[in-house]
């Protein structure tokens, strides 16, 4: 899905004044990084859409498509068939759900009609079977009956708390939920309190945690998020400014569900650390809490494993 929505982005901002993109990007900055919730839509107008289309679908997607991959191997045999993306705008986790999984029927749910042009506008040619729908996303949303899979991501740091909660209430209905936000420490305890919400409806958590229990992190102290490399085409760069060809998304996100599966044992949580005849890794494991483990070379095959072991990996492989 890279090359085919890199593909739908390129002359979005064709007859856009450089200036008029500018101001819509610093303006989404601030919604995005969840300093300002609302109950009004962020996304107002074509010119916001095409400005924040292109500033954050293509690290939106990489985010998303990091933690479906993550909850999708705890889920080997199982795929979707019907996916509601709430708060879903232009579709970025639409693109990330059929990156991650073949033939799911989408419907994206936002409050911006502008968004939601632009987003099937988008998705023609590559996703023709997805929906668009108009939605208040706050008190009183409600998930289709039999609902395999809802996403919610970027957006509950728009929201007020009492819409927050009535968001992630209406997910819970779902057969699995995957919920992201930005990797700051505001947007950790977004997904911190959800996931307590979400443990407390009767689902089960899968990742990035290794247990339903209690996170082990002390707010304040730290935060759980993680990275995700988003290769910059021409149009990202001239939004966002910037001459490297890459940079790295930092997210938190929860995967629940009700199906039978299982967490994995451990889950790295930081930048494994590589030194002459040894790995470091950070884990949240399912005894222990958080711990620093090292694997040397008398480790044989583990040591190789863990020196090609990224951040956000399950431990041990497999």
């Amino acid at each position: 899905m890279h090359e085919e929505l890199r593909a739908a982005l390129a002359g979005l901002l064709d007859g856009l004044p450089p200036k008029q993109a500018a101001q819509a990007v610093d303006r989404l900055i601030a919604n995005y990084r969840g300093r300002t919730p609302t109950d009004a839509p962020v996304l107002r107008d074509r010119a916001d859409v095409a400005a924040y289309a292109a500033y954050r679908m293509p690290a939106t997607f990489e985010a998303v498509r990091a933690a479906l991959t993550a909850f999708a191997a705890r889920v080997p045999d199982w795929s979707p068939a019907g996916h509601v993306d709430i708060g879903g705008g232009t579709g970025a986790a639409t693109w990330a759900t059929a990156a991650t999984w073949e033939g799911p029927h989408s419907t994206v749910l936002d409050w911006a009609q502008p968004a939601l042009d632009l987003g099937r506008e988008l998705a023609a040619k590559t996703l023709p079977d997805t929906s668009w729908q108009r939605q208040t996303i706050g008190e009183g949303l409600t998930v289709p009956a039999g609902t395999d899979l809802v996403t919610v991501s970027y957006v509950l740091g728009e929201l007020r708390p009492e819409d927050r909660r009535a968001v992630v209430a209406a997910a819970t209905t779902a057969r699995a939920v995957v919920l992201i936000e930005p990797g700051t420490p505001d947007g950790y305890l977004r997904i911190r309190e959800a996931r307590t919400q979400l443990i407390e409806a009767g689902l089960r958590i899968v990742a990035p945690c290794p247990h339903s229990d209690t996170c082990p992190i002390v707010p304040g102290e730290d935060w759980c998020h993680f990275a995700a490399r988003v290769n910059r085409s021409s149009l990202h760069r001239q939004v966002k400014g910037g001459s490297l060809p890459y940079e790295d998304e930092k997210f938190s996100y929860v995967a629940a569900t009700t199906l039978d599966a299982a967490p994995a044992p451990a889950r790295i949580i930081r930048k494994p650390q590589l030194r002459k005849g040894q790995v470091l890794l950070d884990l949240c494991t399912t005894a222990d809490g958080l711990q620093r483990t090292t694997v040397t070379k008398r480790h044989g095959t583990t040591y190789r494993e863990a020196r090609g072991a990224s951040w956000g990996d399950d431990w041990p492989h497999g």
